[in-house]
C-alpha cells in the first residue's frame, strides 16, 4: 500500500469519528434532557481528544513526507496539503488542553442557555473565564508552532490563510463607508405597514419548510429543527439546520432558515467523490458564510423573491391579497427595513457589519489579554454606543450573552461573517453575468440554474484551493469590497 493510500484510510476512519460528533453535538444542542449535559460533555470531550490523538501520531509525519514523493493528481496533491495542515495544529497543541477546552465549552454553553435568559452575567461568567483562559492557550500554541500571532493562528483554524491584517483592511473600509450609507438610508426610508401578529409556530415551521424546498434543500439527506441559537450542523448526507421563533413576528425565524439552508446547501453539494477526505470539505468559514448570506441576502431578501413567496406567506398566516400589508411590495419593505438594533441575528445588512467589526475588535482583545472577561459588559456596551448609538448597560441578554460563539470557544470566528458578505455579493454578481437566467429563475421560484453555478464553481471545489484563489479562478479577482458596497447602494438608495 502507498503512503498515500495510508493516509486515506486513517482519514476516513477520523471522519467517521467526527460524524459522531457533529450528530451529537446537535442533539446537544436541540433534543438533550439538561440533565445529560455533564456526561454529554466528557463524551465529547473524549472523543475530540481521540481524534486529535490519532491526528497528531509521528507516523502521519512520515507518511505525509513519502507521499510527497509518490505520483499524485491535483486533487490528492491538495489532499495532502489539507492533511499536513491539519497534522501540524494537531502537534501544536497538547492532547490534555484539547480535551480540557473540549469540557469547559461544553459546560459553559449549557450554562449560558440557561443563563441569557434570565439576563444572568454573573453565573455564566467564571465559566467564560475558563474558556477565555483555555482559549488564549490555544491561541499561543498554535501561534508558536506556526510562527504566526495567536489570534491569526485562530484566524487559520477558520479560514486557512486569513490573517488579521487582511481583516482590519477590508473592515477599515467598511467603517469609512457603512456610517454614512446608514444616516442616508435612514433618512431616506419610510415605514412599511405593519404585520399584524400572533404568528403561530406551526405555521411558521410550515412556511420555514416551504421555502428550504424551494431553496433546495435535500430532505431526504437533512432536517430540520429548533434550537437557542439558529445552526447548520451534521455532515453532508445527514445536514441538520435549525431556527428559533417568536410569536410576534415571523421574518426572523424565516431569515434564519434563509441563512442555515445556504449553509445546508453547501454542505449538501460538496464533492462526493471526497467524502471522508479533508480535501472534500467545505474551504472555511468565511467561504461557508458567503454561501448562507448569498442565499439569505441576495436572493431570499431580493424583491424578486419576496414577490415570488408573497402568495405562500398570505396561505401560511390566511392573510388576505387585498390586504395591502400582505402584498409583495410590503413584504419586501419589511424585510429589508434598515435600523440601528441590538440583535446582530436579526440586524440588516447594512448594520451587520458593524455588529461583527465589534465582537472582532473585543475578541482580539480578549485573547491578547488586553480585555478580561469581567470587563467584557462595559466594553461591549462602549463599542455598541460607538458603532449603534444604542446602550446595553446592564442588558448582558441583548449585550455580551447574545451569542453563543464565545460560550462555545469560537473565537476567531466572527470576523468570517461580513468577509462572507462581501464575498456573497462579488460570487452573486459574477453568476448572474455567467447565467443571465439567473435572476428570472428567482422571481419564478426556480433556483437550479443558480444552484447549478454554485454546484460546478463552489461547493462541488472542496478544499481544492484557499478562499482568496478561488476567488480570483471564478470572478477573476480576488476579494474585493466594491461588490457589496454596489449591491448595497442599488438596494437601498435607489
Amino acid at each position: 500500500m502507498s503512503a498515500y493510500s495510508e493516509l486515506e484510510d486513517r482519514e476516513q476512519e477520523l471522519s467517521k469519528f467526527s460524524e459522531l460528533g457533529a450528530i451529537a453535538g446537535w442533539d446537544e444542542a436541540c433534543m438533550m434532557p439538561p440533565g445529560g449535559g455533564e456526561r454529554r460533555g466528557q463524551a465529547l470531550a473524549a472523543l475530540t481528544g481521540l481524534i486529535h490523538e490519532r491526528r497528531a501520531d509521528p507516523a502521519v509525519g512520515e507518511l505525509l513526507s513519502q507521499a510527497r514523493n509518490e505520483v499524485l493528481d491535483a486533487w490528492q496533491d491538495a489532499n495532502v496539503d489539507e492533511i499536513d495542515r491539519r497534522f501540524r495544529a494537531a502537534n501544536a497543541v497538547p492532547a490534555d488542553l484539547v480535551k480540557a477546552r473540549s469540557l469547559a465549552t461544553s459546560r459553559c454553553e449549557q450554562t449560558w442557555r440557561e443563563a441569557r435568559g434570565r439576563n444572568d452575567w454573573a453565573t455564566v461568567l467564571p465559566l467564560l473565564e475558563a474558556v477565555v483562559n483555555l482559549s488564549r492557550e490555544r491561541a499561543q500554541a498554535l501561534g508558536d508552532a506556526m510562527q504566526l500571532d495567536p489570534y491569526d493562528a485562530l484566524l487559520e483554524t477558520y479560514e486557512p490563510e486569513l490573517r488579521s491584517s487582511d481583516v482590519e483592511r477590508e473592515f477599515s473600509a467598511l467603517k469609512d463607508f457603512l456610517p454614512p450609507l446608514l444616516d442616508e438610508v435612514l433618512g431616506r426610508q419610510s415605514d412599511p405597514l405593519p404585520l399584524e401578529g400572533p404568528f403561530d409556530v406551526a405555521q411558521q415551521r410550515q412556511l420555514c419548510e416551504t421555502t428550504m424546498g424551494i431553496l433546495g434543500f435535500d430532505f431526504n439527506r437533512g432536517r430540520f429543527d429548533v434550537s437557542h441559537h439558529p445552526f447548520c450542523g451534521g455532515v453532508p448526507d445527514d445536514t441538520r439546520i435549525t431556527t428559533r421563533y417568536d410569536e410576534s413576528g415571523f421574518l426572523e425565524s424565516l431569515m434564519a432558515i434563509c441563512h442555515e439552508t445556504g449553509h445546508a446547501l453547501y454542505q449538501q453539494g460538496l464533492p462526493v467523490d471526497w467524502r471522508d477526505q479533508p480535501v472534500g470539505d467545505a474551504l472555511g468559514a468565511a467561504v461557508h458564510e458567503s454561501q448562507s448570506l448569498l442565499m439569505e441576502l441576495q436572493v431570499c431578501c431580493s424583491r424578486e423573491f419576496i414577490e415570488f413567496l408573497a402568495p405562500s406567506i398570505r396561505e401560511a398566516f390566511g392573510r388576505d391579497v387585498s390586504d395591502p400589508a400582505w402584498s409583495g411590495d410590503n413584504l419586501y419593505h419589511q424585510a429589508i427595513r434598515v435600523e440601528r438594533g441590538l440583535i446582530r441575528v436579526q440586524a440588516d445588512e447594512v448594520t451587520y457589519p458593524l455588529h461583527v467589526i465589534l465582537r472582532f475588535e473585543l475578541e482580539r482583545e480578549l485573547i491578547a489579554g488586553r480585555l478580561e472577561v469581567r470587563d467584557l459588559p462595559e466594553a461591549w456596551n462602549a463599542a455598541m454606543l460607538k458603532y449603534l448609538g444604542r446602550s446595553t448597560d446592564g442588558d448582558y441578554n441583548n449585550g455580551c450573552m447574545q451569542d453563543v460563539h464565545w460560550y462555545a470557544g469560537l473565537f476567531g470566528y466572527f470576523p468570517t461573517y461580513t468577509l462572507g458578505a462581501l464575498t456573497a455579493a462579488q460570487w452573486f454578481a459574477t453568476a448572474r453575468e455567467a447565467d443571465p437566467e439567473i435572476v428570472p429563475g428567482i422571481a419564478r421560484g426556480d433556483l437550479q440554474p443558480l444552484l447549478g453555478w454554485l454546484r460546478a464553481n463552489i461547493h462541488g471545489q472542496g478544499r481544492r484551493a484557499c478562499m482568496q484563489p478561488l476567488l480570483k479562478e471564478v470572478t477573476g479577482s480576488e476579494l474585493d469590497a466594491s461588490y457589496f458596497q454596489r449591491h448595497l447602494k442599488a438596494r437601498y438608495l435607489a
